[in-house]
């Protein structure tokens, strides 16, 4: 029984598939293929899909999930001959049990035959049944039990029809029995029932649709970036004996896209141009205020007033850039991508679209190669701004999901063998000091050295340009010792200055740093050592250093077989020290000149401005002498009067009133001379203190130590 109703069921759904060869047949749209990618070090791939369409021809390109909302942010399209982009479609990303909810069709996602067939109740159809056959709408789709062999109950679907003259047919589901569907617009509704059916064998794939539409055969041109992951660099160094060394760039690419990279041209760019995602595919909804309708929304006539002059009409040619939401002449969205949302390609082929795709050599401006040389590198460099291109000069296929080593360099370069010691490092490396002599930038990347045919060392190196020397490490040197000690020195003040009125004493600071070098092995070395570079110090005696970069100076240095050699590195760091003239004592010159740190020269300056300085002071003692002497006065003219006022009424009233009034004339003249002359003694101080000033302006001296 179980047989039958599979046999059934087959026969049903090819009957069904009979019946709908007016919707189905062969898939009309044809896949537009990938013809170049440019990748790049941020994650970034940028794509070129071409080919010719015809007509008013559907192509395809196949994405997955993951590309869906970087296609959307970036997709241009462009029809090269004259066509136009009619639009863009592609598959939902929502569950395919909600995407069928939006059919008509109450089916779910595998249903049986007499399940799809219960759900068309009330279509129009043929059924026929051995000799038998009747046309009519579908009542329903029953089941009932029968007697089989053996007198064993089963179940048979039966099958009701109402025929056009009110009658009603039965039908079992029998292997013998067909089912033809007579709706046009339920034939296309089941079709679209079984593309989303056929859609979800692949949960991962979005399918873009691209509508073209125009006469003849055209050039169709598709670009977008995608997420890709990051192509890395990796190059082998092989050092001969004799001669120079040779120097191969490999890229690790990954093809983790939707489909295969069948012979594309492709580029790598050592860069990170500014991308970001934005999740188009998901639906967004804004916010809207709800305003309530106006009381009274009728307008009352109104007057306008008329033009003064009328506007020059000017009229926008198609090759204009139109603003967003602009129109064409034919009423069309004109768009901002060159078409994308509607009129790509309309009119000449050369649009503005056109002209930057032809720019830095894309597939279309390919099509004519120049002559090339017989022995061509793998890869053509060209310098892109901040960026670099490696341009592969052979087409290359990476099916889905695999991965490629693509070579992008071979050269001989520069470089000779030398070892290097760092601070960092208790042990001398073995590194090659090379030379970019090679026409493109080396980008930043692992490495690997095969020296004298066998493997010497790998290490990591940064990108490096053209003419660009850089020191490679790769191993440990085990036939160098390298010991460094620091020998401080002393202070020594170098110069002293006398400038606007304060003395300045430059003061070096000295340190040597001894480095010495042991070569045990039976063969010469060269040795590098990078000396730390110091804000603030510099080297000292005019010493040159070999090379010098942001954070080390390098020096070069021969040791021969079972030697010894030492390197002294001498810097200095300058101090200077500020006096204020007008402050310097006596003790302060003493003590300079037991230090030896000013020369007699300064020491003479020095004594004038002390001396001129001595000046103010013995004036600013007498002042403080004549002030003393009127305090004491006062303190006496107090006494004096507070005695005359205790005599009144005595008999001695008179001869003392008299005395003291004799001594206070006497005080009072001594009052005047003393603020007289204390008077002439601040008239003495300004004119001493305007020739301190000058004085100390005027000095102007150097002197070296």
């Amino acid at each position: 029984m179980r047989s039958n109703r599979i046999a059934a069921c087959f026969v049903v759904l090819a009957s069904l598939a009979f019946g709908q060869s007016s919707w189905e047949g062969n898939d009309p749209t044809q896949q537009l293929p990938v013809t170049r990618v440019i990748l790049y070090k941020n994650g970034v791939g940028y794509f070129e899909h071409a080919g010719r369409v015809r007509g008013n021809q559907e192509v395809h390109i196949d994405f997955t999930t993951a590309q869906l909302n970087d296609v959307l942010k970036s997709l241009t399209t462009l029809d090269l001959g004259g066509g136009r982009i009619t639009g863009v479609s592609y598959n939902s990303i929502a569950p395919l049990a909600r995407r069928l909810e939006s059919l008509r069709l109450p089916v779910g996602e595998n249903p049986s035959a007499a399940a799809f067939l219960a759900a068309l109740r009330g279509a129009y159809l043929e059924v026929r049944n051995g000799s038998a056959s009747a046309a009519g709408h579908l009542l329903n789709v029953d089941e009932r039990e029968t007697l089989g062999k053996g007198n064993e109950k089963i179940k048979v679907e039966e099958l009701a029809i109402i025929t056009d003259s009110g009658e009603v047919r039965t039908f079992d589901l029998t292997p013998a029995t067909s089912v033809r569907i007579l709706e046009r617009d339920l034939n296309e509704e089941i079709g679209k029932y079984l593309k989303l059916i056929s859609s979800s064998r692949d949960q991962d794939v979005r399918r873009m649709t691209i509508s073209t539409a125009g006469s003849g055969a055209r050039d169709l041109l598709v670009s977008y970036i995608s997420e890709v992951p990051v192509w890395k660099s990796t190059y082998r160094i092989v050092v001969p004996r004799e001669g120079k060394p040779l120097l191969q760039g490999w890229a690790v690419v990954d093809n983790t896209v939707g489909e295969d990279w069948n012979n594309i041209a492709l580029s790598l760019v050592a860069g990170g141009p500014q991308s970001f995602v934005q999740e188009l595919s998901q639906p967004y909804y804004a916010r809207r205020p709800v305003i309530p309708l106006p009381e009274n929304a009728l307008t009352t006539p109104q007057t306008h007033e008329a033009t003064m002059r009328e506007t020059e009409t000017v009229e926008v040619e198609a090759s204009a850039a139109p603003f967003t939401g602009a129109l064409d002449k034919d009423g069309q969205p004109a768009g901002t991508l060159g078409g994308l949302i509607g009129d790509v390609g309309k009119g000449s082929a050369g649009g503005t679209g056109s002209t930057t795709f032809h720019g830095r050599g894309s597939s279309a401006a390919n099509r004519v190669a120049a002559a090339q040389e017989s022995a061509l590198p793998p890869a053509q460099g060209q310098e892109l701004g901040d960026l670099f291109e490696y341009k592969l000069h052979d087409k290359l296929t990476i099916h889905k999901n695999q991965s490629a080593l693509v070579p992008i360099l071979q050269a001989r370069v520069d470089a000779e063998k030398i070892s290097v010691w760092n601070p960092s490092s208790n042990r001398a490396l073995r590194a090659l000091w090379l030379q970019n002599t090679s026409a493109l930038t080396l980008d930043g990347g692992s490495f690997n050295v095969v020296e004298e045919n066998a493997f010497a060392g790998e290490g990591l190196m940064d990108a490096i340009k053209p003419g660009e020397k850089r020191i490679l490490s790769y191993a440990t040197d085990l036939g160098l010792l390298v010991d460094a000690r620091q020998l401080p020195q002393p202070q020594q003040v170098m110069r002293v200055a006398i400038l606007h009125g304060a003395m300045l004493q430059t003061v070096e600071e000295r340190q040597q740093r001894e480095y010495t070098i042991r070569n045990r092995d039976t063969s010469p070395r060269t040795l590098v050592i990078e000396h730390p570079v110091r804000s603030g110090w510099m080297l000292a005696d005019g010493e040159q250093a070999t090379e010098s970069t942001a954070s080390y100076y390098r020096f070069r240095i021969t040791i021969e077989p079972q030697k010894t050699a030492k390197l002294m590195v001498k810097e200095f760091h300058p101090l200077v020290n500020r006096y204020e003239l007008a402050n310097i004592t006596d003790d302060q010159i003493t003590f300079f000149l037991k230090q030896s740190t000013i020369s007699s020269e300064v020491e003479q300056a020095l004594r004038r401005i002390v001396s001129a300085k001595n000046d103010i002071a013995e004036i600013d003692a007498a002042v403080a002498t004549r002030k003393a002497e009127l305090s004491a006065i006062s303190d006496d003219q107090q006494r004096v009067r507070e005695n005359m006022k205790a005599l009144k009424g005595s008999a001695e009233e008179k001869a003392l009133l008299e005395r003291y009034a004799r001594e206070l004339d006497q005080q009072e003249a001594q009052v005047q001379n003393l603020q007289h002359e204390i008077s002439d003694f601040r008239q003495k101080k300004d004119a001493a203190r305007k020739r301190l000033d000058a004085l100390i302006e005027g000095i102007t001296l150097e002197a070296k130590l």
